[in-house]
């Protein structure tokens, strides 16, 4: 942007017309598509992908592959995650365990022992819980359900075994896959190539002895909402308690109604037969989302609630709009000055984010398991609330000028869109109170005189 702003400045700018400044903004912004993979609330946040070679087989290796979820608070909800590559030769996988290929390809050419997967690119998918015990391994088997690390590192991973095939038989000879893929369960992930590292080391249960991998190497995965989707997925409204407004979802924040597009398709919430309707089979992943003005699946609201000597409370509610989708293991992600005294908070779980040293604005926030932390499909259950008490800061609190509003706000690790800064619900001037209360009386007090002298 700072190139952008050189090259229209001096005499430049009184020479191009407001076109080509507009074209070179336009061509200024598509240059940062590719840095999008960076979040702020969360720089270090990425999926990495582990193989350990464990041990060689006649015409090849057994290795584990351990896909870990080191994002603070973007999960991979069901349908789950796939991964994807390319062989560097002509290997095939023998046989799977925790995990198998969505195709098997074309083994022909083998008689006797077929192979699990002949494919050059193969895609693989995590097993379904319930899963017989001799085909699960550790890690695996939870449908491709990943939790995000802030909420549970411990199930922030998921793992699978395979037998490789015509890959070599020493460290040499064995060649990295390439093109790694991952849907999560959809697009938004770019993965780097696989690097070999040192290799993995493991103990014994009983602690006594470490041993390690033949062979290790890596892969890092990257998020990107640009890539994800073409338009957002959530969005936020507002009100207070000392203002009767009530801040809507910028209009078209998801898209708009019927715009010829498919995103442009809604169902209205007071159809006859409403359940029929949602639950008619059609198209698999068409837009089942509530006709709103907004259009998006999801809606946070924020209410300035409450006012008190030394506190000030707020109501968060987060209403699903989608009739199509449930939402496990839901969290949301807030960025307020004021996260520094957050006091109490009903019904949700909180963690405080702070990827900058000595800075506290940001909490995390998730259901309680078995409680909350299933958002229901579109109708009278499909919401979630909670309150959150703040001490107050006196360097710092005030109701002007839309400080107490949230910054930013993420669901599920997406951005919401928010309203406009000019469009928050103000604070009354308390200062023109009593001018007006002296001009009612000023305005009744000559009504009165005109009265008495009118009868006089």
């Amino acid at each position: 942007m700072e190139s952008l702003r050189g090259s229209v400045t001096g005499s430049i700018t009184s020479k191009l017309s407001g076109f080509t400044i507009l074209l070179l903004f336009l061509l200024s912004c598509s240059t940062f598509t590719s840095t999008e993979a960076y979040d702020a609330l969360d720089p270090n946040g990425n999926i990495t992908i582990k193989w350990d070679l464990m041990t060689w087989n006649p015409d090849g290796y057994v290795a584990v592959v351990t896909i870990f979820n080191f994002q603070q608070y973007r999960h991979i909800q069901a349908p789950g995650w796939t991964l994807g590559w390319t062989w560097a030769k002509k290997e095939v996988i023998w046989s799977m365990m925790g995990g198998q290929t969505t195709e098997q390809g074309d083994c022909s050419k083998y008689k006797g022992n077929i192979p699990h997967c002949c494919k050059k690119d193969p895609t693989v998918v995590d097993l379904l819980p319930g899963t017989p015990y001799n085909q699960q391994i550790a890690n695996c088997c939870k449908g491709g359900v990943i939790s995000s690390w802030a909420q549970d590192p411990t199930t922030a991973l998921s793992s699978f075994q395979l037998s490789v095939g015509a890959a070599g038989t020493t460290n040499k000879t064995v060649r990295v896959p390439k093109n790694f893929t991952l849907k999560a369960p959809g697009p938004g992930y770019t993965c780097g190539p696989a690097k070999v590292g040192k290799p993995t080391k493991f103990i014994t249960s009983d602690k006594r002895r470490v041993t390690q991998a033949m062979m290790t190497w890596n892969v890092t995965c990257t998020y990107s909402q640009f890539l994800a989707q073409k338009t957002p997925t959530c969005c936020v409204s507002l009100s207070s308690f000392y203002n009767e407004t009530i801040v809507s979802c910028p209009t078209c924040a998801c898209g708009c109604q019927n715009n010829g597009t498919e995103s442009g398709s809604c169902i209205n919430p007071k159809t006859p037969h409403l359940a029929s309707v949602v639950n008619t089979p059609g198209k698999p992943n068409r837009p089942m989302v509530q006709c709103t003005s907004h259009m998006c699946p999801i809606r946070v609201h924020w209410h300035v609630k409450l006012n008190y000597k030394e506190y000030w409370r707020v109501k968060i509610t987060i209403t699903n709009f989608n009739y199509a989708m449930n939402y496990s293991l839901w969290n949301l992600v807030v960025q307020h000055p004021n996260f520094d005294n957050l006091t109490q908070l009903f019904s949700f779980y909180y963690k405080s984010l702070t990827p900058y040293e000595g800075l506290n604005d940001t909490a995390m926030l998730w259901g309680i398991k078995f409680y909350n932390d299933f958002l229901s499909e579109a109708g009278p259950n499909g919401n979630v609330q909670s309150e959150l008490l703040f001490r107050k800061d006196a360097s710092t609190f005030t109701f002007e000028k839309g400080w107490a509003f949230p910054r930013r706000i993420y669901f599920n690790g997406d951005n919401c869109v928010m309203p406009p800064p000019d469009a928050y619900p103000w604070l009354p001037n308390a200062s023109s109170r009593p001018v007006i209360s002296l001009l009612r009386s000023a305005i009744i007090i000559l009504a009165s005189w005109v009265f008495l002298l009118a009868y006089a």
